[in-house]
């Protein structure tokens, strides 16, 4: 607790220097800008706005608890980055997350870094840092790529050069946009994963997408059940994936201890309700009376 009191300290001197008006910092040619910029700084929660350009769009509200609670114990150990927009008036460039929580614990005020940037800097600023120090969905990286590509207007090349992102990577995250809504929606909420989302791309008709979507939903299918399914409807006459039966755990831990028991390669089948095969190859007949003597000796 005193580590974090002390780190929050740091600025207080900063602080004073900012809310005087004799000494308002503007760009980073004033006076005194090089002993505010870059540097820690406390600054007060109400004196900070929410950035319009934030990627993020949607909080997890029980990881918002959890990292209410730690600050309410440790602090604010990563300072947020703001950019200022005015005498004692600041906007969000990182940290979202950290400001909402010290919010939820009652904090008056926060570290943090001060940039002084334009709107087109900070919306830079803002998405190749939240794209790489976030915790981004699938989708809300897409989007935030999409945005850098076309409000600052840079190319696929460059942009990848910015976010330290092979250039595959980055065009495999914008082909995600041309999912159906609802599909985005899925991945969004953690229903399928990126992998399943890629292998829908490959689906041209919304319907068929959809359709595809509901039985991954429906039967669990994995991201290679999917290809394959996807596979199935480019190519009707492809064999349609069926779901892998799941095996009791103690049948997969017992086949291993027979294994190892018997010195061969025990197969096992199993139904969910217990039922099953044990199936022990051997390779002649001197094999066949060694394991049966091991299986002897157990009696």
């Amino acid at each position: 607790m005193a580590k974090a009191t002390k780190k929050q300290a740091l600025g207080r001197g900063l602080s004073a220097l900012l809310k005087d008006p004799s000494n308002d910092i503007k760009s980073v040619e004033d006076k005194n800008a090089d002993k505010v910029v870059g540097n820690i700084v406390e600054l007060e929660l109400d004196s900070i706005e929410v950035n319009p350009f934030q990627p993020r769009t949607s909080f997890n509200e029980e990881t918002l608890r959890e990292l209410a609670s730690s600050i309410r114990e440790l602090g604010v150990i990563q300072p947020i980055t703001v950019r200022k927009m005015g005498f004692n008036s600041y906007q969000l460039v990182s940290g979202e997350r950290r400001f909402r929580a010290s919010k939820l614990v009652g904090l008056e005020t926060i570290p943090a870094y001060i940039r002084i940037a334009n709107d087109q800097e900070s919306l830079e600023m803002a998405l190749v840092e939240n794209i790489q120090r976030q915790d981004l969905d699938p989708i809300e990286i897409a989007l935030s790529y999409q945005r850098l590509i076309e409000e600052v207007r840079v190319t696929q090349e460059t942009l990848s050069d910015r976010v330290g992102k092979n250039r595959s990577t980055v065009t495999n995250y914008l082909r995600l946009l041309k999912l159906d809504p609802i599909v985005q929606t899925g991945m969004r909420d953690g229903f399928i994963s990126m992998g399943h989302g890629r292998a829908l791309i490959n689906v041209e008709d919304p319907s068929d997408q959809l359709d595809i979507y509901e039985k991954i939903l429906s039967q669990s299918l994995s991201v290679r059940d999917t290809e394959a399914l996807v596979r199935s409807y480019k190519n009707p006459d492809a064999k349609t994936p069926t779901k892998k039966k799941e095996v009791p755990h103690f049948v997969n831990k017992g086949s291993r201890e027979l294994s190892d028991f018997l010195d061969a390669k025990v197969t096992v089948k199993a139904q969910k309700n217990g039922k099953g095969q044990l199936v022990v190859p051997f390779k002649n007949e001197a094999d066949f009376k060694r394991i049966l003597n091991l299986i002897k000796s157990e009696k």
